[in-house]
This record gives structure tokens, sequence and C-alpha cells, in this order.
């Protein structure tokens, strides 16, 4: 999916180093392999993530991750989705 640059400006993002810890198999034929990433920098209660494991190269060719990878992980968000850091959230409307 191509971005234009505009598109980019109005996203905020935070990139945190990971490790995939394990590479879980399917539990059926039709589900998808899933990868375990520990996120650095997340609390520890909620470090680990499982995603599937399907990526694509670099030539349009299915790949995966095997334990040990370094990873990034990018937490993006539409630059409206966001508020100074200091300010109260905003009450839930009833």
């Amino acid at each position: 999916m191509d971005k234009s640059k505009d598109d980019d400006q109005d996203k905020v993002a935070v990139t945190l180093p990971g490790t995939v810890k394990k590479v879980i198999p399917p539990f059926h034929p039709s589900m998808p392999e899933k990868a375990e990433v520990s996120v650095e920098g997340a609390d520890e209660l909620y470090r680990e993530i499982r995603v599937e494991n399907t990526l694509t190269d670099e030539n349009g060719n299915e790949v995966s991750l095997k334990p040990g990878a370094q990873v990034d992980v990018t937490i993006e968000a539409d630059a409206d989705a966001m508020k100074p850091k200091n300010e109260p959230d905003e009450k839930p409307k009833k």
C-alpha cells in the first residue's frame, strides 16, 4: 500500500525493540502459525504479544520469523487520536 507523505505527517508513532521468543504452530491446519514477540519497554504483564507469523519480503514472497529474531514493534495513530501529555482525559458522555 502506497502512502503519501501527507498521510505520514498526520500520524504519531513510537517504535520499540522486540525479540521473537517462540513460534507457535497452529492448533488446526486452517489456522495460521503465530510468533510470540517480547516487547522491550512494555509493562511486565503485557510484554508478550502474539501475531500471525506471515510477512512479505521486498520481492513479495511470504516469509516467517524465526525464534531469536530481533524486530521493531511500531505503534502508530492518527494525529487527532492524541492529546497533550498533561491534559486530563475527556469524561465519557452519558
